[in-house]
């Protein structure tokens, strides 16, 4: 029995209800040995299903992307702020040292060229 007709003409034929069952049984048991992947098949709702179920994940990964990006700018944007109090305090600090500094060479430069210029004087007056 290897068309619909022939499977047909058997159940019109059958003489009770147990045998055309038989019958049917057995077309679905060749049915499942000529295509064994037939269980596996998806159906169009089996595969709207899954791609509504995508397009749910891939929403919802965006919204959890889009949520750590922003986690991700406030973190950076702190970060920079501190960075920049940091180097703010920095330069007041070398700023301040470089006055010091500053100050000191003149404390020391101030009786250098004194001395320099009572010596060149004695060094003048004895020529």
């Amino acid at each position: 029995m290897t068309s619909s007709v022939a499977l047909y003409e058997a159940l019109t034929n059958a003489s009770d209800e147990r045998s055309r069952a038989r019958l049917i049984a057995e077309a679905f048991e060749r049915l499942e040995e000529r295509y064994p992947q037939l269980p596996d098949l998806a159906t169009q709702a089996d595969v709207r299903e899954s791609e509504l179920r995508l397009r749910h994940e891939i929403e919802q990964l965006r919204v959890d992307l889009a949520r750590e990006i922003e986690q991700v700018r406030a973190d950076l944007t702190r970060d920079i702020e501190q960075v920049r109090a940091d180097l703010t305090r920095d330069i007041e600090k070398l700023r301040t040292e470089v006055e010091r500094v500053k100050f000191e060479l003149l404390k020391w430069l101030l009786p250098v060229m004194v001395g320099q210029v009572v010596a060149i004087a004695v060094l003048v007056k004895l020529l």
